[in-house]
């Protein structure tokens, strides 16, 4: 599998009816290693969603370039900092699943048609399709709901939909904006132990982002905080709860180590301290 870098990037929004331009990312130098499970944590407006939009080829960086192994990636083609761009991944891809906050299914179809609807469009055969995406189904808990139209499954299993599809088409990484927000609190535990699940028996590169701190840390292997805008990777802290968690089963029993207590108090200390200050540390 290939490790995702970011090289010296930097977005810039062009101001609305000629305003100010908004510096959104300043100088963000990071990489995702195989097998990682990397989250983003930070005050609102710190660039979380700008950084995985830049993963995920939905804009390019203003200066700056990102790499997917040896090809860069990019939202547009463009040329940036003398790399040879002749097999740039353009805009997005299949090397990259995107799961959202809002599910965004399409409601004319069952469960297993959204599931398969990459592949489709990628002209893979009815059999094959429906074979790979009957085991992402399962994978993720839903193995009797192929028929269901999506509108009559709750939240946290439209999401579950979701999971599925973005991993049928089996990517290198999975990019997940604030997937499990929008759920009550319960479905939501529930849904952080199962991408846990799904991360452990894929080994997929992932990176999450989220505005809960106690989520941050029971998830990731590497914990990144980014400062409020323009946002920038101040913080680095690599965890193991989540490894604790595939090893006992007991999210609770985990959630109420003093360890993680301390980091949870520790994390929420830099983030109020950057929302206070504006800036950085």
């Amino acid at each position: 599998m290939s490790r995702l870098q970011i090289h010296d990037v930097s977005v810039v929004y062009p101001g609305l009816n000629n305003g100010e331009e908004v510096r959104a990312l300043s100088n963000i130098n990071f990489s995702i290693e195989p097998g990682e499970f990397v989250v983003a944590l930070g005050a609102s407006g710190c660039g979380k969603t700008t950084l995985l939009s830049l993963m995920a080829g939905f804009i390019s960086p203003t200066d700056g370039y990102l790499t997917l192994g040896d090809n860069p990636v990019s939202g547009l083609p463009r040329v940036a900092c003398g790399v040879d761009l002749q097999d740039q991944i353009a805009g997005p891809g299949k090397e990259r699943g995107v799961v959202f906050q809002k599910h965004a299914l399409l409601p004319w179809l069952n469960v297993l048609e959204n599931t398969e609807f990459g592949l489709k469009l990628q002209g893979i055969g009815k059999s094959e399709r429906r074979e790979r995406a009957a085991a992402f189904l399962k994978l993720v808990g839903l193995e009797d709901f192929h028929n269901h139209p999506v509108y009559q499954l709750s939240g946290g299993m439209q999401q579950r939909v979701g999971i599925a599809r973005a991993l049928t088409n089996d990517p290198e990484m999975l990019l997940l904006d604030e997937p499990l927000g929008a759920l009550d609190a319960l479905t939501r535990e529930v849904l952080q132990e199962l991408l846990l699940d799904v991360w452990k028996e894929t080994e997929k590169m992932m990176f999450f982002i989220t505005h809960s701190v106690e989520e941050a840390l029971f998830m990731a292997s590497r914990l990144i905080i980014m400062s409020p805008r323009p946002g920038r990777i101040t913080h680095e802290f690599k965890l193991d709860f989540n490894e604790r968690f595939l090893e006992c089963r007991d999210a609770r029993k985990v959630k109420s180590m003093p360890e993680f207590i301390e980091m949870r108090e520790k994390v929420l200390s830099i983030i109020h301290g950057d929302e206070q200050s504006g800036g950085m540390h």
